[in-house]
């Protein structure tokens, strides 16, 4: 066997009793220490609380409210005063419109009024005529069948004492017949005429109440070519560019008053069966929860995540700001008032624990049993009582103890 094996094998042999005598002295609790120092430890009060298992996400603060201001009528952008993110006030000027073509409408409507009204005024004129000349062949057609009565009385009178032919009386009382269906025919066209007179004038009146009231629309159309901010808030979007055709409604200004607030919420593509609406959301804002419920969902994946609202029971906490970045726990899982402790490491839910619990001056070794696990602490089925205080150190550094004493 040359040198160079000789060592090789000695080395293997030191090598290999080291680490039997590391095995054994570790195994044997030699080195696990029995005391810790106060203050250099840390511990988890035993309480009753909630304990909550959630999903992660992220957010966006977006106002809950927007407002929405559309082009009053079709025209051409003049000016733009305010860009996006600006605050403004209530009335204060956002963007002008061209007034040039609601003023051609004004004064077409204000031609054509003057236009009915002109006909209005003759169609009445023409009616009292007309009514004039009714009543007259009324009156004529009267008189006339009172004549022919008359003439019928004379001649009753001839025909007793042989004067005249009955033929002539008979011939008379023909005429008043006819005259009197004469006088009702004329009293019906009359009537019917009369109405005919009434129905124009009502369609003229309407006609012009009718372009009185579009007159007025364009009045309010024209004041309201100053596109002006109806509260004081924040300018959010602005869509247009000076010199730019508009039609009428298309949207002009998106605005928020930054009274109010919602979440705009985006998780991993994985966790969307663990995401429904009306689902609880724990908001941490800036340490302080806010709680809320998942809104609408939308379904449609982008970049591999899934959005949705949060809806927030105080979404007018002063302490919201639009576009801030927030986390946001989603419950999937949650125990109120139940006794816990801060999460150890490694728990999983139901498993037995061995833990130490703080007892004046020394730590006692005890067994605990764990029911559901939260984000930040355990459910304590059963070991503990409510203020018990428990080391959260790693119990296996000290495995070969039941004991610990804390030395001041």
């Amino acid at each position: 066997m040359t040198t160079h094996k000789k060592w090789t094998t000695v080395l293997i042999y030191v090598l290999s009793a080291s680490a039997l005598t590391a095995a054994i002295l570790y195994f044997s609790g030699v080195f696990v220490p029995d005391s810790l120092k106060a203050g250099k430890f840390n511990i988890s009060i035993a309480s009753r609380g909630e304990v909550l298992s959630s999903t992660l996400a992220s957010g966006i603060v977006a106002p809950e409210n927007e407002v929405l201001i559309l082009s009053p009528s079709a025209s051409v952008i003049k000016s733009i005063l305010k860009e996006p993110g600006s605050r403004v006030e209530a009335g204060d000027i956002i963007m002008q419109l061209d007034e040039e073509p609601v003023n051609d409408d004004i004064s077409r409507l204000n031609d054509q009024l003057e236009m009915r009204r002109n006909n209005l005024e003759r169609t009445q004129l023409n009616a009292q005529s007309t009514k004039l000349d009714l009543d007259y062949n009324e009156e004529v057609k009267k008189l006339r069948i009172v004549s022919l009565k008359s003439q019928l009385a004379d001649q009753e009178q001839l025909l007793e004492v042989g004067g005249i032919s009955p033929a002539r009386v008979e011939e008379t009382k023909q005429e008043i017949t006819l005259a009197e269906k004469d006088l009702q025919m004329l009293l019906e066209k009359n009537l019917i005429r009369l109405k005919q007179l009434e129905s124009e004038e009502k369609g003229l009146v309407m006609q012009i109440r009718m372009d009185e009231k579009t007159l007025e629309d364009r009045y309010q159309t024209l004041a309201a070519m100053d596109i002006t901010a109806p509260m004081a808030g924040i300018i959010l979007a602005v869509n247009g560019q000076v010199g730019e055709k508009v039609a009428t409604d298309k949207l002009l200004v998106k605005m928020s008053d930054l009274t109010s607030f919602k979440i705009i919420g985006s998780a991993e593509e994985k966790f969307a069966s663990q995401i429904n609406t009306g689902d609880r959301v724990v908001v941490n804002l800036e340490g302080e929860p806010i709680e809320g419920r998942v809104g609408m969902i939308t379904p449609v994946v982008e970049n591999n995540r899934i959005q949705f609202n949060v809806h927030l029971t105080r979404k007018d906490h002063p302490k919201l700001m639009a576009n801030q970045q927030i986390q946001i726990h989603i419950v999937n899982d949650q125990k109120p008032n139940t006794l816990r402790i801060n999460k150890l490491p490694n728990a999983e839910p139901n498993q037995t624990k061995t833990v130490f619990v703080v007892e004046g001056d020394k730590a006692v070794k005890k067994e605990i049993k764990l029911g559901m696990i939260g984000d930040e602490f355990c459910e304590v089925v059963s070991g503990l009582e409510e203020g018990d205080a428990v080391l959260m150190e790693d119990p296996s550094s000290f495995r070969q103890v039941s004991e610990l004493s804390i030395k001041k």
